[in-house]
């Protein structure tokens, strides 16, 4: 009975990284036209075209990278396997960081995945 519980938070954990990666790679694009686009306005001054610029590409990389894990992560759990769960272990808690839906989403998947009855699941699958 345990084990079918913790199947279903698992699928939940990984439909949540889904939902969330797809999420951030829609505001990765959002983020990088919004601030090319702003880049645009500022005229005469290096330094602030500079900032934009850098910011223009860093910023959805880093967004885009971190949503990308999070989606492979959350697809590798849908079929249980053992790699995702180190993924997302990671993914999780780096998103921590991410006040406040990142954290009740990091401690979340934390918990579901740190569980003895989760990771008897997964070493089950090996």
């Amino acid at each position: 009975m345990e084990d079918s519980k913790m199947k279903k938070h698992v699928t939940i954990v990984g439909a949540i990284h889904i939902g969330f990666g797809i999420l951030g790679l829609i505001g990765a694009v959002a983020i990088f036209f919004a601030l090319n686009f702003a880049k645009g306005f500022v005229t005469g001054d290096e330094i602030p075209t500079m900032v934009l610029g850098f910011l223009s590409f860093s910023l959805p990389l880093l967004v885009g990278f971190m949503s990308t894990l999070g989606l492979v992560g959350g697809m590798g759990l849908l079929t249980f396997q053992p790699w995702a769960r180190y993924l997302v272990i990671v993914v999780a808690a780096l998103g921590c960081l991410n006040i406040p839906i990142g954290t009740l989403k990091g401690v979340y998947s934390l918990w579901v995945l740190l569980q003895d009855e989760t990771i008897k699941l997964f070493e089950s699958r090996q």
